[in-house]
């Protein structure tokens, strides 16, 4: 039975969901791709972390049919095609593959500039784990040339090799091999239990000559390095060998572990050959019933069939946090924060969302189609994503519409990927909202509409409301606060917020575009709504903050006269 998965969408192609995770901090990029259907109760979830190689995309490692002026990367890996292909054979479990890329596009060059690449290592693969933690999950790390290294960066950040990891395939990509530090973690892993399994192929590239001069230097390629493991191995496992046309395999009793390297008596370059002609396919099933089965490594592509016409990779998701289990109430929040000062109430707001304190409802973005006019009157097709609500601390059933001054917005807004509105978007989101609710203002009394206690009331006002209309956590819901938004006015008044909004059931707004507050007033008519900074545009992923810095584009999602000079708070 088909299930989507929270924060997956569906790729349109081949049954299949993906996610795609971009962390700017730490300078990566992940592709989560998996199948609709095979999440039942007691399903077995394979997730494989693909590292990428040197200098590839994960479009381009995803792979497609080739057409005329296509870049040849496309199509020498198909680590989608070969996903497929292993789907059909491996029906005993839900392959899920997450394919891991560093900005630099080498994750030897990500290692020399992240001085804490092995804690963003760790985090990469816990974090990715955790998102399949209803059911039981085994994992893969596996990787092609330069990815390797991120196998290397994470079996150092452990110390001890997880039982969740059955198997580590290294796709000529064990350049950065030690005995003294891999060798032993290796070793009391594949002795720890007989589902474990190594997979190591290469070919001889120390006989290689590019460009006049050696391709690898006597101790640097994974010919060399891939002998100096099974050495290291025999030492304690025994191994057979045996030469298959011009393979030679080194394996151990049950073919837990198998080693194959390719001899080059042509003094060819295999580095890509070796995924392309089933690599992928032959990492995972090696030492398994299926092994060579249908399909033969180093033969004819088996999964001609299941390449697909192009390549979908969906927006970026954003970067929330997942909400501890023990993280505080939304109404434990708002009554510690009541009688702090303004200063201090901000850092906790700021404190309490960075790490997640929201309901979950509020990161399934709701996803909105429109056709807009740039200020040549050219319409150009949007796709982009929005929250369904407004900013909020606590859990989905305890939780509290929380106002905050622009800065701790904008601070949040980019560390999650995201980016405040515009005038424009809150008029688009008002009439496209299924639940639009009539607007509910106080009487200012003093200094009272400013006071947690007034957020408090107002957002208890804003659930009655919300259940008379029938209207449910999750739903897109509009009418119901003022927005913080993003102006040509940022520029020129540096230290006011700008607001819009709080519609009316004719979709009038009560609040037209002003800046006469300092920018740290909030009062409980305040609202963050959030839109994922990467929309796309004409089918092209771009950042809704640089569109609107734009002298043609910024009209399609701004009614100003002028692009903006300034697309965030400060």
């Amino acid at each position: 039975m088909a299930q989507v998965l929270p924060g997956f969408k569906i790729s349109g192609t081949f049954d299949e969901q993906q996610m795609v995770i971009e962390n700017s901090q730490s300078n990566t990029r992940i592709l989560i791709n998996a199948p609709l259907n095979g999440f039942g109760k007691n399903k077995e979830i394979l997730l494989i972390f693909y590292a990428l190689p040197n200098g590839n995309s994960i479009e381009q490692t995803f792979g497609k049919k080739l057409k005329d002026g296509d870049d040849w990367h496309f199509g020498i890996q198909h680590i989608g095609a070969q996903t497929r292909y292993l789907r059909k054979v491996l029906t005993h479990q839900t392959i899920v593959v997450a394919y891991l890329e560093a900005t630099q596009k080498s994750w030897p060059l990500w290692k020399k500039e992240s001085p804490n690449f092995l804690y963003e290592t760790k985090r990469i693969v816990d974090d990715v784990t955790a998102l399949f933690k209803a059911w039981k999950t085994q994992l893969v790390l596996d990787g092609h040339s330069g990815g390797g290294r991120f196998i290397f960066n994470y079996l150092e950040s452990v110390g001890k090799i997880p039982e969740a990891v059955k198997r580590i395939a290294f796709l000529d990509s064990n350049y950065g091999y030690e005995d003294t530090i891999h060798g032993p973690l290796i070793v009391k892993w594949l002795k720890s239990g007989k589902n474990k399994f190594l997979s190591v192929l290469a070919y001889n590239d120390s006989v290689v000559v590019f460009d006049g001069k050696p391709l690898v230097s006597p101790t640097g390629g994974t010919w060399y390095r891939s002998k100096m493991m099974k050495n290291y191995l025999s030492e304690y496992f025994h191994f057979r060998e045996e030469n298959k046309d011009s393979l030679l395999l080194f394996s151990s009793p049950a073919r837990r572990i198998e080693i194959v390297l390719k001899t080059n008596p042509d003094k060819k370059i295999f580095h890509t050959t070796q995924v392309e002609l089933n690599g992928f396919i032959h990492s995972i099933l090696s030492g398994t019933k299926v092994e060579q089965k249908k399909y033969k490594y180093f033969g004819k592509r088996a999964y001609s069939e299941f390449i697909a016409d192009t390549t979908i990779i969906p927006i970026r998701c954003l970067n929330i946090p997942p909400r501890e289990a023990d993280a505080e109430s939304g109404s434990a929040f708002m009554n510690r924060i009541e009688t702090l000062a303004l200063e201090d109430r901000e850092a906790e707001i700021y404190k309490a969302l960075s790490t997640g304190n929201m309901p979950d409802f509020l990161r399934q973005t709701i996803n909105l189609h429109a056709s807009f006019a740039d200020s040549n009157g050219v319409l150009h097709q949007v796709e982009y994503e929005v929250l369904s609500d407004y900013l909020a601390v606590g859990s989905d059933t305890n939780f509290c519409r929380i106002p905050m001054n622009p800065h701790t917005a904008q601070k949040l807004a980019t560390l999650f990927g995201a980016s405040l509105i515009t005038s424009k978007i809150s008029d688009h989101i008002y009439t496209k909202a299924p639940l639009k609710l009539a607007p509910f203002p106080y009487t200012p009394v003093g200094n009272a509409n400013e006071t947690v206690r007034k957020f408090i009331e107002h957002n208890d006002r804003i659930e009655k409301q919300k259940v008379g209309a029938g209207g449910k956590n999750g739903q897109l819901i509009a009418g119901i606060k003022k927005d913080i938004i993003l102006s040509v006015r940022l520029a020129k008044q540096p230290n006011k917020v700008v607001i819009y909004g709080w519609h009316k059931p004719d979709g009038v707004p009560i609040q037209p575009v002003y800046s006469g507050h300092v920018d740290w007033y909030v009062d409980y008519s305040h609202g963050i709504r959030l839109i994922n900074n990467q929309i796309l545009l004409d089918g092209k992923r771009v950042l809704l903050t640089d569109i609107l810095l734009d002298p043609v584009l910024y009209r399609i999602f701004s009614n100003e006269d002028m692009p903006m000079s300034q697309s965030a708070y400060d």
